[in-house]
């Protein structure tokens, strides 16, 4: 489903949804998510918070950890930092995205990891970019990704989609030094995918909560 209109074609917005649950019909999405990843998206219910979320996103106190499948063995941890326009035709801009492997399993076609990863920055298709720039590229990403190994994780794995989902957001008010945050479970056309290959989900969702808790 796409966040917004405006940038592809589809019958539902999430926005449109969102708005159907707010008075007046008003609903300002903060920070998108990549049409085929999942996770939380933040909305503001009115233009003042709009501005003053869009303002602390900027400053790095809103932000999300993505759970990503990739092509190979991935470093233990890895931090990048390689430039890019925020949009398709924008200038270059600082980007930075830092991973941590969670675990590795030896598949077929071939091995893969589970990373748990932070962009540090919010530019266009960020994670996706600099995992391709990393050389471990998602799965299942038509953008940036294999064809080929895609279309044999779907095969064999029934993986249909992009392995990308924003397990946890937080939001920190520096006014009030006050924070929020949640963990969204990893959903079932991701997590079924997953155990078929062999990751043990008991063991990440465990690893994933001490995060959090930590954090």
């Amino acid at each position: 489903m796409l966040v917004h209109r405006g940038w592809g074609q589809g019958d539902v917005a999430l926005v449109d949804c969102a708005r159907e649950h707010t008075e007046g019909r008003l609903a300002h999405p903060i920070q998108r998510l990549d049409r085929g990843a999942s996770g939380p998206v933040l909305f503001a219910r009115n233009a003042a918070a709009a501005r003053r979320l869009s303002r602390w996103a900027e400053q790095g106190h809103c932000r999300k950890r993505y759970l990503a499948l990739v092509r190979g063995l991935a470093p233990e941890s890895l931090v990048i930092d390689h430039p890019m326009t925020r949009r398709v035709d924008g200038p270059e801009l600082p980007a930075r995205t830092e991973f941590r492997r969670l675990a590795s399993v030896e598949s077929e076609p071939r091995t893969v990891s589970l990373i748990d990863v932070s962009p540090l920055t919010g530019r266009l298709h960020q994670i996706r970019r600099h995992l391709k720039h990393a050389n471990h590229p998602l799965i299942g990403d038509a953008n940036y990704g294999r064809g080929d190994l895609n279309r044999a994780f779907c095969a064999r794995y029934g993986l249909n989609r992009l392995a990308l989902h924003a397990w946890q957001w937080r939001i920190e008010n520096p006014e009030a030094g006050t924070t929020l945050s949640g963990i969204v479970p990893i959903p079932e056309d991701f997590a079924v995918p997953l155990a078929a290959i062999g990751f043990n989900l008991t063991e990440i969702s465990k690893c994933l909560t001490d995060q959090a808790q930590q954090s």
